[in-house]
């Protein structure tokens, strides 16, 4: 879910949660390597066919502006095979808020670089 939540966070320049959701990745585990790659994740070989899917999803949804008609079928089908009902929809859930606190972080111009892993609970 870091990852999802990090590429979101990328995609609408939102230094502060990138950085949140950076350490917190690292902190649970996660490799330098993988969280360098999220941004570029489809040339990346470190991740499964699962978290392709939900990065997939996550850009699609993210980026409703720049496609006619939102998620396209196929890339629902494919976060539909590799996620159950739950999964699906807690991607959803994570996608829908990380946007919308994306958009309040880069509105109010929250700074960047002080947040310690675990701090928002």
């Amino acid at each position: 879910m870091e990852l999802v939540q990090l590429r979101v966070s990328q995609i609408n320049g939102c230094a502060v949660c990138i950085d949140q959701h950076t350490k917190d990745a690292a902190h649970a585990g996660e490799s330098s390597v993988r969280l360098n790659l999220v941004a570029a994740w489809r040339e990346a070989t470190v991740f499964t066919d699962a978290e392709r899917a939900a990065l997939e999803l996550a850009e699609q949804g993210t980026r409703v502006a720049d496609a006619a008609g939102g998620v396209t079928d196929e890339a629902w089908a494919n976060a539909a095979k590799h996620h159950d009902e739950d999964q699906l929809a807690a991607l959803l859930s994570a996608i829908a808020v990380m946007n919308a606190w994306n958009r309040m972080n880069v509105i109010t111009q929250q700074p960047a670089g002080g947040y310690q892993p675990g701090q928002w609970g």
